[in-house]
């Protein structure tokens, strides 16, 4: 088997791979079930994107594809950040809150400063 048959099988391999994973990506995105499910689905299909034109320029040997692959990622990095600052910007609504970020709950005092005592069922 020549050099230029195995790189030919390889690249055909790759872009099987890589067509299968943007599939998937594409389902995680319409599926969800989170917005930062999402945001994350995202940023793996321009990863997928990526290496979708990596190998379009190593089979076609067109060496501006390496430029265009590098300038998606610049773009991908910063529509990442963007996405996180606004999922962060959000924020949770308390009903959907598992309880990180909320204060702990402090003990309630009776009247002369003492910790309230709780009875055997926990109530105060």
């Amino acid at each position: 088997m020549s050099a230029a048959a195995i790189l030919s099988s390889s690249i055909y391999f790759a872009l099987a791979m890589l067509s299968l994973g943007l599939l998937l990506t594409v389902l995680r995105i319409l599926r969800g079930p989170t917005l930062p499910d999402r945001v994350l689905a995202l940023d793996m299909l321009v990863a997928i994107a990526i290496g979708l034109i990596a190998v379009l320029a190593i089979k076609s040997g067109f060496n501006l594809y390496i430029d265009i692959a590098i300038a998606l990622s610049l773009v991908g990095f910063l529509a990442t950040v963007a996405f996180a600052r606004f999922v962060l910007a959000r924020g949770l609504s308390p009903e959907k809150d598992s309880g990180a970020g909320r204060p702990l709950p402090t003990a309630q005092k009776t009247k002369h400063g003492k910790p309230a005592r709780r009875n055997k069922k926990g109530v105060r």
